[in-house]
């Protein structure tokens, strides 16, 4: 067996199977952090639910047409603006994500140690509500000229999953800033206050007036650290590549690289919402519950059927 066929089939199985619990999760945590009036009023969950959202609109959309793809085609001719809509939440989305996830690494800092910049609900526009939005208004118009209004004529490639061609990546200018200032430069924020809130939150449980202060913002900084591990795991290496390719990097001297290294950058989508979980101990006590219940049940069925098949005997 060819092996890219081989690694088409390994890419449909693991998706397949992580895809529907993800979903699940997705809309687990999605609706416990909206309906939960404490919760989608905290201010560090308001980025969260942004990023679960772009997560769900992903996880039904671009992933079952990948399944699709890798599973019935190599060829699949589709229309232009299928295309185009495939390309911007294929990378448009994704980008927004890493960018909305870098301000979030900084955002932290001041929940946790600058608490009174937002003390006021003027400071709370300007400094909490105020950056998300421009920084989404800012990807969507990006991405939106890329895949939808080009400054050139896109192409589109049948044998590929994300089918359109950007033209706009053929301009230098246009791919460094892309590279650097979207994708370089959001990974580095997010290396660099990772590690600053680490140390930082050290300092502070060393400080014995303090210990008790860091309680309350102790599953916040897990939050961060968790899903500062997953980008870096499985996002940096793709960025990396690119990077490398910018830099004159020959294509063919690490072509297997770079497929494997967008392999990992696809499970992001799949295993935030797992990750998002993590700091919420009451929702994984109520999943908890939900399935012992299920299990009781199934025993209650199934001990019935026992007790008659021995007394048929």
């Amino acid at each position: 067996m060819d092996i890219d066929v081989l690694f088409r089939i390994i890419k449909f199985w693991i998706y397949l199977i992580l895809l529907i619990p993800s979903i699940i999760c997705s809309l687990f945590v999605l609706c416990y952090l909206l309906f939960d009036r404490n919760l989608h009023r905290a201010l560090h969950n308001h980025v969260i639910i942004i990023l679960l959202l772009i997560c769900l609109i992903c996880q039904v959309t671009i992933y079952p047409w990948m399944l699709y793809f890798y599973n019935n085609h190599i060829y699949w001719p589709r229309s232009y603006i299928f295309c185009s809509i495939w390309g911007f939440i294929d990378w448009g989305l994704y980008i927004t994500q890493i960018i909305l996830f870098a301000w979030a690494s900084i955002e932290r800092h001041i929940l946790i140690f600058h608490d009174r910049w937002l003390s006021t609900r003027r400071k709370r526009i300007f400094i909490h509500y105020l950056p998300p939005i421009l920084l989404l208004l800012y990807c969507f118009i990006f991405y939106g000229i890329v895949y939808f209004f080009p400054f050139c004529v896109n192409s589109i490639n049948y044998y590929a999953a994300a089918c359109i061609v950007c033209c706009t990546y053929n301009n230098n200018v246009f791919s460094l800033w892309e590279t650097i200032v979207n994708q370089l430069l959001p990974h580095l924020i997010i290396i660099i206050f990772s590690i600053a809130l680490i140390l930082r939150a050290l300092w502070q449980n060393h400080r014995v007036h303090q210990r008790i202060q860091w309680r309350k913002h102790r599953k916040m900084t897990i939050q961060l650290l968790s899903i500062s591990f997953l980008y870096l795991t499985f996002s940096f290496p793709n960025t990396f590549m690119i990077f490398l390719y910018l830099c004159g990097l020959p294509s063919n001297t690490s072509g297997d690289v770079k497929k494997y290294a967008e392999f990992f950058s696809y499970l992001i989508i799949l295993f935030f919402p797992f990750v998002c979980i993590l700091p919420l101990s009451k929702l994984r006590n109520k999943i908890r519950k939900i399935l012992l219940c299920r299990k009781r049940r199934q025993t209650r069925f199934i001990r019935p059927e026992i007790l008659t098949a021995r007394q048929t005997k």
